[in-house]
């Protein structure tokens, strides 16, 4: 494989070339440019630059976000709705869970498995105050 000479590549770079745009009828010269590699490399890099920065801006300062589904904005009326649906799932969800501790618990009684609690009293020894 050949080796790339890189004072070859910055010649070939800056090397002038002429880019004409004639009338095809008349065969006048109606634009003529003057163009090396390097400027066209910038002045294609500079326009992909623009666009995608005046694409960003465009979809980021303008209401066209809430219209991109995987960006994540939503309007304010759809993130409260979101927000109390949310809150009343998780209310029903604990809901259920206590509705289904008391079933079990009345299972529980109504076979007889109901656990013995200590009912006595705890006698705890008094304490004598010393603030002498």
């Amino acid at each position: 494989m050949a080796k790339l000479d890189t004072g070859n590549t910055l010649k070939r770079l800056r090397n002038h070339y002429r880019l004409v745009i004639m009338n095809e009828d008349t065969y006048e010269e109606v634009v003529k440019f003057k163009l090396t590699r390097m400027s066209v490399y910038v002045i294609f890099s500079s326009i992909f630059i623009l666009m995608v920065g005046l694409t960003s801006a465009l979809i980021i300062f303008t209401p066209l976000k809430y219209y991109l589904p995987g960006v994540g904005y939503g309007n304010a009326r759809e993130v409260k709705q979101y927000r109390d649906l949310k809150i009343r799932t998780d209310s029903m969800e604990q809901a259920l869970l206590h509705q289904n501790q008391y079933y079990s618990n009345i299972q529980k009684v109504l076979e007889g498995k109901v656990p013995k609690l200590d009912t006595n009293k705890l006698v705890l020894p008094k304490v004598e105050n010393t603030d002498d």
